[in-house]
């Protein structure tokens, strides 16, 4: 078995790339192509948290199992609160190949990923990204969606004014040509945007249905356990369109939970990637993503075939 630290992994880790493989996972989940199971929550003392998540796609030669967590308390030694590892094991007998020493950094990016891609295939063009949060994973929506769109400006709202300062610090390096400015409120980052990104672990909604604008695509990737919450329940049951990256999932843990008589009219967005229809303008679409064990077997296969042959 071979072990790689983040620091190769990072460097074998190529945006576009992880964006094309989160497509490529989610259609083949959607084809009943992956065994999936449902995630493990572990929740630990002051708001720490713990999720293992595991996959086989049939044929594949790997399967994948993953613990990645969050703990406040890590983020104040180590600059982010982020935890985990990814093990990859042989699908033909069952040995482990590789353990990627990540500190939760390929799930940070494939969650991002998945996002970007979505946008893509809904064809959107926005120069203006929302973000509500301002953590790791806000950072890296910014960093992700200025891979398939013409970013010009990244507005963000977070409960930390600190937390908001150095978040656009580090976008000003990250992403020199995108300008970054502070809102006050999450509805005034609906008000200058009409693509969201909610990344907080709320737990009562930040939106409301009267903050949302005609056109808007707010993709949700906060709530992805039992009780998290980032939207009102009327924002999805006004919406035009739903997409969510497991029915199953969504349902139990992401804000659909909280709109369970929507559940009919979700759509899984590997479904949507294979056949998309085109929307109204002025339709509000809301992506729920919940975050697969398939997306860990994508970019940890990925990434272990790029360390691997050099």
């Amino acid at each position: 078995m071979r072990t790689f630290a983040l620091e190769e992994i990072r460097r074998a880790v190529a945006f576009p790339a992880v964006i094309d493989a989160m497509r490529d996972a989610l259609i083949a989940q959607s084809r009943g192509e992956c065994d999936t199971p449902m995630p493990m929550h572990l929740g630990i003392a002051e708001e720490a948290e713990v999720h293992i998540k595991s996959s086989y796609r049939r044929g594949g030669a790997f399967f994948a199992l993953k613990a990645a967590g969050s703990f406040p308390r890590r983020a104040a030694q180590r600059a982010t609160a982020s935890s985990g590892m990814m093990l990859l094991f042989a699908a033909a007998t069952g040995d482990p190949v590789a353990l990627f020493l990540d500190d939760g950094w390929m799930t940070d990016i494939r969650t991002a990923a998945v996002s970007a891609m979505a946008a893509r295939e809904l064809r959107r063009t926005d120069k203006v990204l929302g973000v509500l949060g301002a953590g790791v994973q806000a950072r890296l929506q910014a960093r992700l969606h200025a891979e398939v769109l013409p970013l010009e400006r990244v507005v963000v709202w977070g409960r930390s004014p600190a937390a908001v300062d150095a978040y656009r610090r580090d976008l000003a390096a990250d992403l020199p040509s995108v300008r970054v400015v502070a809102a006050a409120s999450p509805s005034e980052v609906a008000r200058q945007a009409r693509l969201i990104v909610t990344t907080t672990p709320a737990r009562a909604p930040l939106l409301t249905r009267g903050d949302i604008q005609p056109g808007t695509l707010l993709s949700c990737v906060g709530s992805d356990s039992p009780g998290k919450q980032e939207l009102d329940p009327a924002i999805l049951t006004g919406a035009s369109r739903i997409l969510v990256d497991s029915l199953a999932q969504c349902a139990r843990l992401g804000e659909l939970q909280h709109a369970l008589s929507e559940r009919g009219r979700a759509v899984e967005l590997g479904t949507f990637c294979q056949a998309p229809s085109p929307a109204d303008r002025d339709a509000i679409t809301i992506c729920d993503f919940t975050g697969l064990g398939v997306e860990d077997l994508a970019i940890a296969e990925q990434t272990y075939m790029k360390l691997a042959s050099t």
